[in-house]
């Protein structure tokens, strides 16, 4: 039987040490390798072959959308799930487009994740019937596009940040950004989503199921 190498990135060693419990009553899926952020995982990938990438979307250093197309830009054959706090809605589709082969989030039985790493390793794609649906209405749109979903994914990382009570130097530290920098995205991002105040762009993230329970 083949045994794929895993590689675990998440910024949170409990986690990882999860993830690893649970892969470790499989036969086919070994954990070789584990990353705590955006930077360290890249360094992994570029050090060796993994069968799957298991990534957790939001990690201090590199934007989780950029370090899926770095990955796929410099690894085409390296598969990766990413496994995430983060809704479907929030972050699913375009992590797809980035080059993710599946989503999945932490909320999910230990079951349906050995199943969607084992698919995913193998060459498959994993996503649920809403995402799915997701994306095929981005295919065939029959509705006008919500103001979040004209945002870039660096706008959009930076707002979803801000709605959960990071401030501007916090954002700035946490995505390698002046303070400037993430300024400039946040009147951005005020513009696209037509708010005047951070009130209206709170209520717009809960309104529209942007949020996790969590988080307010």
């Amino acid at each position: 039987m083949r045994k794929y190498r895993v590689l675990l990135a998440d910024d949170h060693a409990i986690i990882r040490d999860g993830l690893k419990q649970i892969l470790a009553d499989t036969d086919d899926l070994e954990v070789c390798g584990e990353a705590a952020n955006g930077n360290e995982a890249m360094q992994k990938v570029r050090a060796q072959d993994w069968d799957v990438l298991v990534l957790d979307i939001s990690m201090p250093g590199r934007n989780g959308l950029e370090l899926i197309r770095m990955i796929k830009d410099e690894k085409p054959d390296l598969f990766i799930l990413i496994l995430s706090m983060h809704h479907e809605e929030q972050y699913a589709v375009r992590a797809l487009h980035a080059g993710a082969s599946g989503y999945l989030t932490k909320e999910s039985d230990s079951e349906v994740l050995v199943a969607a790493i084992r698919r995913v390793a193998s060459g498959g794609v994993h996503v649920s019937n809403k995402v799915a649906e997701m994306m095929v209405r981005g295919i065939h749109p029959v509705d006008v596009p919500l103001p979040h979903k004209l945002l870039s994914n660096r706008e959009y990382q930076v707002f979803n940040m801000l709605v959960t009570g990071a401030g501007l130097t916090e954002i700035a530290d946490e995505l390698c950004l002046s303070v400037k920098t993430v300024s400039t995205h946040k009147t951005n991002i005020m513009h696209k989503m037509h708010v005047d105040n951070f009130a209206e762009l709170i209520h717009y993230a809960i309104a529209h199921q942007l949020m996790t329970p969590a988080e307010f």
